[in-house]
């Protein structure tokens, strides 16, 4: 059974930084366009960031400059690294694949079919 895993959530302090990594089960990494989304108490899940097959990414606004996506093809593993972390960063933290192709990048959650359980990120002020 293919899984994704994450790890590397806990607790921060606002302006501090954790890297979340994102471990497969299998060989899916390099064929899928991965994400992270994030659900914070109360809130619907949001997009973080993308990265398709080659390497193109896409960070959301409210995170650009502070947070980058990448991807470990010969690892089978996602990466997130945070910096210049906010309060409004604390969250659940999952990691998805788009196995079915399409579009380069897939910014649509519904697009994505496969989930890891989640890690908590919580960040104190």
């Amino acid at each position: 059974q293919v899984q994704l895993e994450e790890s590397g959530g806990g607790l921060v302090q606002a302006g501090g930084s954790l890297r979340l990594s994102c471990a497969a089960s299998a060989d899916i990494i390099s064929g899928a366009v991965m994400a992270w989304f994030r659900q914070a108490p109360g809130k619907t899940r949001e997009l973080v960031a993308a990265i398709s097959k080659s390497g193109t990414r896409f960070h959301a606004t409210s995170v650009a400059g502070r947070f980058t996506i990448a991807r470990d093809n010969a690892k089978n593993t996602l990466y997130l690294e945070m910096n210049r972390i906010i309060v409004e960063g604390t969250a659940i933290y999952y990691c998805a694949a788009g196995r079915a192709g399409g579009p380069p990048l897939i910014l649509s959650i519904e697009k994505y079919d496969l989930w890891g359980q989640g890690t908590q990120v919580t960040v104190s002020s």
